[in-house]
């Protein structure tokens, strides 16, 4: 399979993980649910035409590589310090939240290998073909000189 139809998959899957993440901690209060919480969306929608509509293309891979380390840091957030276990892992629906937290790092990290490779290949390259062009094109340029003679 291509690499960048699993990117693409792999990215779509973390923006839907992300969105099923803000959701949860709207709905359990760790956040308050006000109109601050909306800056995800056109966040999340930059992420979205990144992958989708900037596939494959350098701008493309920077986006998908910025919104998946983003992604990747919301676990780690959540897994600092007490982390996930005691009253969280009590609660109903526990078993979705960290799911999606652990599903979450998967993708993100994932992403953030194939957008990094992509990015990688679309770095210019000098090639000794261009080289050899640009040596060429200089012996031309000095051909001239060698000719002349002073009388």
């Amino acid at each position: 399979m291509k690499h960048n139809i699993l990117l693409v998959i792999a990215s779509v899957l973390s923006i839907l993980f992300m969105t099923f993440h803000l959701a949860d901690d709207i709905v359990r209060g760790m956040e308050p649910g006000t109109l601050l919480d909306l800056i995800g969306v056109p966040i999340l929608v930059v992420w979205l035409y990144g992958t989708l509509v900037l596939a494959e293309r350098r701008s493309g891979y920077v986006i998908i590589l910025l919104g998946s380390l983003l992604g990747l840091v919301v676990p780690v957030i959540h897994m600092k310090g007490a982390g996930v276990g005691g009253a969280i892992a009590k609660s109903s629906g526990a078993f979705f939240f960290i799911w999606t937290l652990l599903a979450l790092g998967v993708t993100a990290l994932f992403s953030v290998i194939l957008s990094a490779r992509g990015l990688w290949e679309h770095l210019p390259r000098r090639t000794t073909a261009g080289v050899e062009a640009a040596v060429s094109a200089e012996r031309i340029v000095r051909q001239p000189e060698a000719g002349i003679t002073s009388s």
